[in-house]
């Protein structure tokens, strides 16, 4: 695989002259088939090394959470702006393995997560007193009523529309052919000031109107 065959989202990630991470860029061409020439011994090398290192990344994270200074955190979470949608692109992937990862694990993903949460509160909050409620659910989406949505999209019903409607309603749009993603993109940043503008407003008026309530 070549850096052109590989996803737009993983462009930055799969670049060949990106330094080492907990991948080398021996493990990444590796990984993404851009060498091949390994025997069947040298691949399950490959793989157990690469193996090792996870393992040993995720035990490193326990030292980076109660050691690492804040300004250093702080400026790993802040990459240019070039690079921050690779970033973005990166914590959720993270997130998708690990949550992949531990199914089955001996500690529930959800339990993991709670604790996690409840730590780097405890840590901003610089006591152990935090305690706060983390909520994680997976619920499949089921079917909708494509009429329904419809018709609340043309009624302005904006509010009507459940969460589970509208992802489920916006990715039966990127399956019809009729749909293109680019054009839709130009079409919606052409009414990003309009769109703006009446939030502006709107804010502007609910102001005034309070005002006028509590004098």
């Amino acid at each position: 695989m070549s850096q052109d065959d590989v996803p737009e989202s993983l462009r930055t990630a799969a670049d060949s002259d990106r330094p080492r991470g907990i991948l080398t860029p021996s493990d990444r061409d590796f990984l993404l088939g851009r060498k091949t020439d390994y025997t069947d011994h040298s691949k399950k090398q490959k793989r157990n090394r690469i193996r090792r290192r996870v393992r040993n990344a995720i035990l490193d994270f326990s030292i980076l959470f109660e050691y690492m200074e804040e300004r250093d955190r702080e400026t790993v979470f802040d990459p240019d702006d070039e690079d921050r949608d690779a970033y973005t692109q990166g914590i959720t992937d993270m997130l998708a393995f690990l949550h992949l990862g531990t199914m089955g694990y001996h500690t529930p993903f959800k339990d993991m997560l709670s604790e996690g949460v409840g730590k780097a509160e405890q840590r901003l909050a610089g006591s152990n007193y935090r305690m706060v409620n983390v909520e994680f659910n997976v619920e499949p989406v089921g079917q909708i009523d494509v009429d329904e949505v419809v018709e609340k999209l043309d009624n302005e019903e904006f509010a009507q529309l459940t969460d589970e409607e509208l992802r489920a309603f916006v990715r039966l749009l990127t399956m019809s052919d009729g749909f293109s993603p680019e054009a839709t993109r130009d079409e919606i940043k052409d009414r990003v000031n309009e769109f703006s503008e009446r939030v502006s407003e709107s804010a502007e008026t609910r102001e005034r109107n309070l005002e006028e309530l509590t004098n």
